[in-house]
């Protein structure tokens, strides 16, 4: 699965936003987003599959983080878009200034 269908899915983009402070059991994310620990679990499959986000072994329990080599692909794609977009709010401001 390419990171852009991974990230398709809200309740995956509300796990990656939860990693962002840091690494996460999977147990403290279901109760942190209100996902039941069997829909936790699918969800970080198919994250980790994305490679969006990485498991490591920590005693019984896997702690999982984000995978900022995942995200570049994302990265990478919304790169011309954010161009785009900024040169756009950056006439906008000249316009708005001259306006005033």
């Amino acid at each position: 699965m390419s990171p852009f269908e991974a990230l398709a899915e809200p309740n995956r983009r509300r796990i990656l936003d939860a990693l962002v402070t840091g690494e996460r059991a999977a147990g403290e994310l279901g109760e942190a987003l209100s996902i039941s620990q069997p829909g936790v679990s699918k969800h970080l499959k198919i994250l980790k599959a994305a490679g969006l986000v990485q498991a490591r072994a920590d005693g019984q329990r896997r702690l999982y983080r984000l995978d900022p080599r995942g995200m570049a692909e994302c990265f990478a794609w919304l790169q011309p878009h954010r161009r785009f977009w900024a040169d756009r709010l950056s006439a906008l401001e000249g316009h708005l200034e001259r306006e005033q």
